[in-house]
């Protein structure tokens, strides 16, 4: 960090790290309705600095999407001089009970959430227990009929390395047939399947970016294959040779997804 983050005389770009429950929210991304988080957040910042203009996130979740550590940037307007244990406490006092701000940096001006992040982590929880908990509801994909263990972890091996991920990405609603063809190639890590707690499995996946419901894919694609629906076959044949348009067949709920982490140079 250069200079102390007092400076009135100047703008400074400041990085936040958000945690929200997405139950409430239509996702992060800013809409018309205005029930998003980055809504939300930048209503608030505007209640400290009238002058701001705009809060840009690391990227999108969808509507139920979790998040333990989005992260987002802003620029502080000159004349305000908080430091940012102050912003921390300024924003979190007047945003609602299921978004908080748990650090605040000063970053270079070139600095961007979106565009710096080198990787991301995203964790998917499964509650495989014939009942599910009612504080679970919305926060993990209900799957009392169990799993292959086996079936699901090669599944998921397979999803490691380069690939073309366009069969395990929906397409937007405003992307038009006639637009260049997005960059579908992405790089992960090996997923990490653990089960933290009884009746809880876990799937992490770290990558180098993620398409719009890539990892709902992914996760939906391997639990069928743990459920002998799918032949692990057909998930290799969709990353290698998908027939044009085609979409895996099974997209996971919202409910278990979760932004776990943005990871910058500087972290």
């Amino acid at each position: 960090m250069s200079g102390p983050d007092t400076r009135a005389d100047e703008s400074r770009r400041l990085l936040l790290t958000v945690a929200y429950d997405g139950r409430p929210f239509e996702g992060w991304q800013s809409q018309v309705g205005g029930n998003t988080v980055q809504d939300v957040l930048l209503e608030t910042l505007r209640t400290v600095s009238p002058d701001i203009k705009t809060v840009q996130g690391s990227g999108r979740t969808d509507a139920g999407v979790h998040a333990l550590a989005q992260t987002a940037h802003f620029d502080a307007s000159p004349g305000v001089a908080l430091t940012c244990p102050q912003w921390i406490r300024a924003l979190n006092a007047r945003l609602p009970k299921t978004i908080r701000i748990f650090s605040c940096r000063e970053v270079a001006p070139d600095f961007h959430a979106r565009f710096s992040a080198r990787t991301k982590t995203y964790r998917y929880r499964l509650h495989l227990g014939e009942v599910l908990p009612p504080l679970e509801s919305g926060l993990a994909w209900h799957l009392p009929r169990g799993l292959d263990h086996e079936r699901l972890r090669k599944a998921l091996d397979l999803y490691a390395g380069q690939h073309n991920f366009r069969a395990f990405a929906a397409n937007r609603g405003n992307e038009k047939a006639s637009a260049e063809p997005p960059n579908t190639v992405r790089t992960l890590s090996r997923p990490v399947l653990s089960a933290p707690e009884e009746q809880i499995l876990t799937l992490e996946f770290t990558g180098d970016g993620f398409l719009y419901k890539m990892v709902r894919f992914l996760v939906g694609t391997a639990v069928r294959c743990a459920q002998s629906k799918l032949e692990v076959a057909e998930v290799e044949r969709l990353l290698h040779q998908p027939v044009a348009g085609e979409k895996a067949p099974y997209c996971a709920p919202p409910d278990g997804l979760y932004l776990v982490n943005v990871n910058y140079d500087f972290a």
